[in-house]
């Protein structure tokens, strides 16, 4: 039986897609850090609109005005697991220096098998 299954939490994290830590993608550092921490899943998202707390707005309908595209990371896991990785992506969105957002919603999870 897997013990994901029941009352779970979503992480999501919104930042841009030039958003690096180093020479690495933000989002990728992020999901590399969510595996090497025993996440349950994570998954990287590319949006082709939105607009934050600067308003400025990003889209993909204007390739030459905006190469900055949101990207959304979502991180399902019990609570405890996403509360412990809370430091760890607190760091990285620091040492990265960006702006973003990080929610976190209950989430049930009905299915999860490897």
């Amino acid at each position: 039986m897997d013990t994901l299954n029941g009352d779970s939490k979503l992480l999501r994290i919104f930042i841009g897609e030039i958003d690096k830590l180093g020479h690495q993608p933000l989002y990728e550092a992020i999901l590399f850090a969510a595996r090497k921490q025993g996440m349950a899943g994570c998954t990287v998202l590319r949006g082709i609109m939105s607009f934050g707390a600067g308003t400025v707005v990003h889209t993909a309908k204007w390739i030459d005005i905006s190469q900055d595209l949101p990207i959304v990371v979502e991180i399902v896991d019990k609570e405890e697991k996403i509360n412990a990785f809370m430091p760890v992506l607190h760091e990285m969105m620091q040492k990265a220096g960006c702006g973003g957002l990080i929610t976190i919603e209950k989430a049930q999870v009905l299915y999860y098998r490897h």
